[in-house]
């Protein structure tokens, strides 16, 4: 079972980039879903989370500039980065639970990571 991502790419700062996961459809219809980043030499961070009714949740840091969404026809997971900054450089994780705690404490189901850069 793989969550696959996609989109990150090296951009400059103020500018805007979409990243993509697809997922199998037992865990797209049936679990959590969240987005996670890691910088280099950083502990992991959770980004935000969106649950089975499409309410979604985001850590401060990106509140207003990030957005995540799903297609439900397309079994895909979606986040919206603007007004990016040198400090959402970081390679970007999708990540599924069938339980909210763990989703954002520990979840089940990983994708390999997509790599976004921005430059100043």
């Amino acid at each position: 079972v793989q969550l696959v991502e996609s989109g990150g790419v090296s951009v400059e700062a103020g500018g805007s980039l979409r990243l993509s996961c697809t997922v199998p459809t037992l865990i797209y219809n049936n679990c959590y879903m969240a987005w996670f980043r890691q910088a280099p030499g950083k502990e992991r961070e959770w980004v935000g989370s969106i649950d089975l009714d499409g309410n979604v949740a985001y850590t401060d840091s990106v509140k207003g500039r990030f957005t995540i969404s799903k297609d439900n026809a397309k079994h895909t997971l979606y986040l919206q980065m603007d007004m990016l900054k040198p400090e959402d450089t970081a390679m970007y994780y999708c990540a599924a639970d069938h339980n909210f705690r763990h989703l954002v404490a520990g979840p089940e189901y990983w994708g390999q990571g997509t790599q976004v850069t921005v430059s100043s």
